[in-house]
This record gives C-alpha cells, structure tokens and sequence, in this order.
C-alpha cells in the first residue's frame, strides 16, 4: 500500500455500451470497477478516469495530454480484437500505440493481453481449443517470467480467473513470454514498443471467486451451447458453490470439491500482478515521465 502516492491511472473500459448494459442488469461487477476497487485500496490517494473507449462518442486524450496519466489499464472486453473493420476495435488499437509512443506504462487483462501484442505488431486468432473458462489451471512461468518483477512473490505454478475465446498467437518483435497453461500459451507478456511498456495478463488478477461465479452465470447459456455443462441450471449451482466458498474460505471439503487453492483464495497471492506493476513498472516510470514532459515543453 502506498498512503501518501498520488497517481493520476486512466482505466480503459473496452466493453461496447450494450454489452455493460447486458452486465448490469445481470448484477456483474462493471469491468473498471473490479480495478477501481484495487486501486481505491493499494493507492488511497489515486485518482482515477475511467473512458468507455467502445463508445465512439467518447473523446479520449491526444498529443501532450496522454502524458497527464501516469499509467493506463486495459479491462477486459467481449469485442473481438481481429476484426480490424470494426472502428471500436480500430480506435483502441489506435490509441493503445498512441500510449506506446507517448511512454505511460500500460497493464490490461483478457482483452488487455491481446491489444498488448496487437497495437505493437503481433496476432490474435480464435483459440482453437475453444473457451477456457472460470479458472485457468497450472499457469507456468517461463524462465522469462520467473526473472520478472510482474512475477515477484508469485509462485512459478498457479491458477488464474479467466473467460476468453480468443488468444495471441504472434508476439511482436520486443516482447517477452512471461507465462503460458496447456489451453493457452500465451497467459502473460511484456510489450516494448515505442517508447512505452505493457504489463499484461490472459488471466484476471482482478477478479475474486465471487465475480467470476457471478459471469459463469450470465454466461450459462455459452457454456451450456459449447457443451460444458449440459443445461444452464449446472452452471448456476457450481456458481452457487463457488460464491460459498468465497463467503467461507476455510471450508476445505468445498475447496477440495472445487480444487481451488490459496492462489484463488487469497488477494496477496492473486493481486499480486496489479501491486507488482505498480510498484516494479509505474512507480519507477514516474522520474522519466518527468523528462517526457520536459521535452516536451523544450
């Protein structure tokens, strides 16, 4: 925790309005919420701006005004970052290579990982192993990743919180594997380019047991359709199990039934990406923000 930082961090929403409506009414925690409550706890004095990027009436900063941020997030998205004809997708690729080149350190999850490696040269397709969902298993640290200080106190084995179709499938030249599972090999990277770097993860380090029980509900009827569960009301009772076990995390039978370890269970284990980016990547760009800025004005 940082009680006396103050840091300005633009949150970068990437769900279209329609989609975070559908979210609302299905009582899921909104995307940049699930940040804004880390934040709100690890940096008290924070000040934070949340764009809806998707939303192409919405203005977002240009030229010198990207540098008044000292950090940017990416959320999630349900938009498909390969269908380049889609100007919601065109101007958050845009604007991602916008902040590259202006120098801001970036993180982003999900979605987050994929415009890490797509704004800087790399490729997203369909995973054609098909969804992973709920819990990614046994995430492995690439001998990059265990020398990473995004992976600082993080064991080199874990589970993540996860829900995606998508995965890179090229990184571009300056990045770094930091970690990959067997469904997908790419779960984390470092993206230099321009004059920026992007943390990023396929997993949600924001997310607890309880927000994803709450998505595996409003997803059902995919998960139902892509043969995980034979009717929706099988997803919603392991849901059900999962928010129990949220509210009582010693219950070891329920964790045993489930397999979820401290990893999951525990915030100084499963946040432990978002601290490291900001202590390892944020906090020390702050003196060369400063000289971007007196460029700037010379």
């Amino acid at each position: 925790m940082h009680p006396e930082l103050e840091l300005a961090i633009c949150i970068l929403n990437g769900y279209p309005q329609a989609s975070r409506a559908k979210l609302e009414a299905a009582g899921v925690t909104q995307a940049h919420n699930l940040y804004i409550n880390f934040l709100e706890q690890y940096l008290p004095r924070v000040k934070i701006d949340v764009l809806f990027i998707s939303d192409l009436a919405t203005v977002l900063p240009s030229g010198n005004a990207l540098s008044a941020y000292d950090a940017y997030i990416w959320t999630g998205s349900d938009l498909t970052i390969y269908h380049q004809d889609d100007p919601r997708v065109v101007r958050q690729i845009e604007f991602s290579r916008a902040i590259y080149r202006a120098g801001p350190p970036q993180y982003g999850s999900c979605w987050g990982v994929q415009m890490a490696a797509v704004a800087a040269g790399g490729e997203v397709q369909k995973n054609p192993r098909g969804r992973e969902w709920g819990l990614a298993r046994d995430i492995q640290l690439t001998p990059e990743g265990q020398r990473s200080p995004l992976y600082a106190g993080k064991p080199p084995s874990f589970d993540g919180f996860i829900m995606h179709l998508d995965e890179v499938t090229r990184l571009p030249a300056g990045a770094k594997l930091l970690a990959g599972n067997e469904h997908t090999p790419v779960q984390a990277v470092e993206v230099k380019y321009g004059r920026g770097t992007f943390w990023a993860t396929q997993y949600h380090p924001e997310y607890n047991l309880d927000e994803m029980a709450k998505l595996i509900k409003t997803r059902s009827q995919a998960l139902v359709k892509e043969g995980f569960f034979p009717a929706p009301a099988a997803a919603q009772a392991l849901a059900d199990k999962m928010s129990e076990l949220y509210r009582h995390p010693d219950a070891q039978e329920l964790r045993e039934e489930l397999q979820i370890g401290d990893d999951i269970l525990t915030a100084e284990i499963r946040e432990g990406e978002l601290r490291n980016w900001i202590d390892h990547l944020v906090i020390p760009s702050l003196g060369a923000a400063k000289e971007r800025g007196h460029e700037t004005e010379g």
